[in-house]
């Protein structure tokens, strides 16, 4: 098929390497933003004949082709040539084709430079968008589990070794919080990159009488550009997002890594649904956490695009320069994967299955409410300090013993702690410990009730029985 001809083709007296056409077309990638360029060009169309730049009707015909190339593409009937480079002169290319002389004036006061910085962030505030839903829903399936283990204990840990008891939901109740924490972020996020750049053209501004306002305005954008310099070479919009999608990531990654342990026989605190493991090629019995451990990977893949495109910037003079191209492909496949990992730890939760068994289990051993007989010293007036080191000679009695610290008689553990009383062995219950944890975002279940249910209102989740 002939190759169409470059629309900045007049300066040049032969045509491009074969290989340089390769190496600079962007084509494969960017025609991911055909809907946001379309919609672009329709706005500046509008634009100019509201100005008086065109003629209305010549703006009538321009939205027209646009619309149809649009259903040529959707169709998958269009021809995306690789010699026009980018997605911009694909469309501009076959909408001239189209409507003739009509559809060369479309470019009239625009640069690509405007151009694919309004695309990108037509792009990514419809992107931001829908990940705001996908955290949303992440959230539901989180509340609705802990929900439904509400009474639920097990250890909670520090250093991976058991600390305190905490109840199941409270644990879970942490994860919410960080996904609340990424929605906020998205959302502040959104009034940089709703800010039209279309008007500052290649770099300086355009000698037409052109009305940014209005074209931003189509685009549903409540800004426009102050400076036309920066509006086509900031990408400050896209590094933001990049660095929130890299903590979304981490922390998506750190509640795999809590299930790929949980799910192992050395915890069996939870089991993964079939749907979301898979099996060994060799090994039988084996159930293997797949879902979760690329979710662990692919978050240094997400954190890798964000260190890569600071790179691609931080020697870039003013203004726009090539490297901008490089933004696009870590832009979609970050997408991508924070969505995807989003949407799959949504399902994995709805449907995973909770092992009280084990997680009560694992209450025995290490000592988990050494803390509690530390604070029942010292609410009798002996120092913290001294306390804490009567409790340590009591640990390190019982573990001699191989006994729990409740197992003790109190003739043993007032070698230690001369001050302590029969009332002593309510302190060291399990189940005590957690519900004395009244403090602001205790894990004492009427303040994980409260929590939750605070929660379950944000999210507009209703729950059975509640008033």
């Amino acid at each position: 098929m002939k190759m169409a001809k470059k629309p900045w083709g007049g300066r040049f007296a032969r045509g491009t390497e074969q290989e340089v056409e390769a190496f600079t077309s962007s084509l494969d990638f960017d025609q991911r933003l055909y809907r946001q360029d379309i919609a672009g060009s329709q706005a500046h169309a509008r634009m100019l004949a509201r100005q008086g730049i065109i003629s209305p009707a010549e703006a009538e015909e321009i939205v027209r082709g646009l619309e149809e190339i649009r259903g040529e593409i959707d169709s998958g009937e269009f021809f995306f040539d690789p010699a026009l480079e980018d997605i911009h002169m694909a469309i501009e290319a076959r909408l001239t084709e189209k409507i003739g002389e009509a559809g060369r004036k479309l470019h009239t006061a625009r640069s690509r430079n405007d151009q694919v910085a309004l695309d990108v962030r037509l792009f990514l505030a419809g992107a931001v968008e829908a990940l705001l839903e996908d955290i949303q829903n992440l959230r539901r399936a989180g509340a609705r589990l802990a929900r439904r283990h509400l009474g639920v204990m097990l250890p909670g840990y520090t250093h991976l070794q058991r600390a305190q008891p905490v109840l199941f939901s409270h644990h879970l109740l942490a994860y919410d919080e960080m996904w609340r924490r990424d929605q906020a972020r998205l959302k502040e996020s959104l009034a940089r990159i709703r800010v039209s750049p279309l008007g500052a053209a290649a770099l300086a501004g355009t000698t037409f009488p052109i009305d940014p306002e209005f074209t931003g305005s189509q685009m549903g954008f409540p800004e426009v550009f102050r400076n036309s310099l920066d509006a086509v070479s900031d990408r400050d919009f896209l590094l933001e997002f990049l660095a929130h999608s890299s903590i979304i990531m981490v922390h998506l990654s750190r509640l795999a890594e809590e299930l790929i342990i949980w799910s192992g026989a050395e915890f069996g605190f939870v089991v993964l649904p079939d749907a979301y493991a898979t099996g060994s090629s060799i090994m039988p019995q084996k159930k293997n956490p797949d879902v979760p451990e690329l979710i662990r990977g692919k978050s240094g893949r997400v954190c890798g695009h964000l260190l890569g495109l600071l790179m691609t910037l931080k020697g870039l003079p003013l203004a726009y320069n090539r490297d901008l191209q490089e933004d696009k492909e870590p832009l979609f496949d970050t997408l991508d994967t924070v969505q995807g990992a989003v949407r799959l730890m949504t399902g994995l939760l709805g449907q995973l299955q909770i092992r009280p068994e084990g997680m009560a289990a694992a209450l025995h051993g290490g000592f988990l409410t050494a803390t509690d007989m530390a604070d029942y010293l010292a609410a009798k007036g002996i120092p913290f300090r001294t306390a804490h080191e009567q409790v340590g000679q009591t640990v390190r009695q019982a573990e001699a013993q191989n006994k729990e610290l409740w197992e003790l008689s109190l003739e043993e553990i007032r070698k230690f702690a001369p001050q302590a009383d029969a009332d002593l062995f309510e302190w060291l219950k399990i189940e005590n410990s957690v519900a004395r944890r009244t403090s602001p975002g205790g894990t004492a279940p009427a303040r994980v009730a409260e929590a939750l249910a605070l929660v379950e209102k944000e999210l507009g989740i209703e729950v059975a029985g509640a008033e």
